[in-house]
């Protein structure tokens, strides 16, 4: 019982966030590299032909944040810029795709109701991002460590 009750204390390992946290998020790190780089790495050299100019923007966008992805599983907090971008393009696809097909009533049966139902799994990485680390370390790029230190003495 112990073991589980630490994952959700501060951690001095992981700059005093929670190793749920950090674990869950290296879990979707993995998924993305594994899986969502797999899939855009064979589009890319399996296409044949032509390509429409923003099909082929979009494939190589998933090929290279899912490649920067395999990062995250080892270097966690470090690359949690490319995690915050898997969560704006998933939400404005929901916000502007999904949604409007959702309440026009015809998102089921169509095209985006498969993306639509992976995507609303942002949910879980929303959840255990650690939003106060990112914005000090990333946004006002302060060290997170230090800026504890100091409020806890």
């Amino acid at each position: 019982m112990n073991q589980i009750k630490k994952l959700f204390l501060p951690s001095a390992k992981y700059k005093g966030i929670w190793p749920i946290k950090v674990y869950v998020l290296k879990l979707f790190f993995l998924l993305m590299f594994l899986f969502v780089a797999k899939d855009a790495w064979a589009k890319l050299f399996e296409h044949h032909g032509s390509w429409n100019p923003e099909v082929a923007i979009a494939w190589c966008a998933m090929a290279a944040y899912t490649t920067l992805s395999g990062f995250g599983v080892f270097h966690t907090l470090r690359w949690l810029p490319i995690m915050l971008f898997m969560l704006l393009y998933k939400g404005f696809w929901l916000a502007f795709v999904a949604y409007p097909l959702w309440r026009a009533g015809t998102l089921t049966g169509s095209e985006a109701e498969g993306w639509s139902q992976i995507f609303v799994l942002i949910i879980i990485p929303l959840v255990f991002m650690p939003w106060k680390y990112f914005f000090k370390t990333f946004v006002l790029g302060r060290d997170y460590t230090t800026v504890q230190n100091q409020r806890n003495n």
